[in-house]
């Protein structure tokens, strides 16, 4: 599935912000949101925190499988799909209890990034300013 620069970075932005939420204590006893702990971070910290995401989460979001999404929907795949992605994707280097852990947290995170992929857009129904 091709995805686009912007899905993408909203995928990768809410499995940083769900990442934090789990890390903030102060999100998880509800003394503040998932968005004000994600204001609260530098510009540094929100970028330590994509950056170590990223070289997890994007490389499967990559290689999952082509599927046809509608204008109006987001993708969708099985969860066994995105298992055999993540799985030739870890590697392995790692014992057997470790690459499990690993799969499976991995999973996890790349089931929430694509539950915050927005919906996709036709790409026909732009509509252009009359200023342009």
């Amino acid at each position: 599935m091709r995805f686009t620069e912007h899905e993408l970075t909203a995928a990768l932005t809410g499995a940083a912000k769900s990442v934090l939420a789990a890390q903030d204590k102060s999100v998880r006893k509800g003394k503040r949101s998932v968005d004000e702990a994600w204001d609260g971070l530098t510009q540094y910290g929100r970028f330590q925190l994509l950056d170590g995401l990223g070289d997890q989460v994007l490389p499967v979001l990559v290689a999952l499988p082509d599927v046809e999404v509608e204008p109006g929907t987001r993708p969708t795949f099985t969860e066994q799909q995105v298992t055999a992605t993540v799985e030739e994707k870890v590697g392995d280097d790692l014992g057997r209890l470790r690459r499990a852990v690993t799969v499976k947290a991995r999973v996890a995170l790349v089931q929430v990034a694509l539950a915050h992929v927005p919906v996709r857009q036709d790409p026909d129904a732009l509509i252009v300013p009359d200023h342009l």
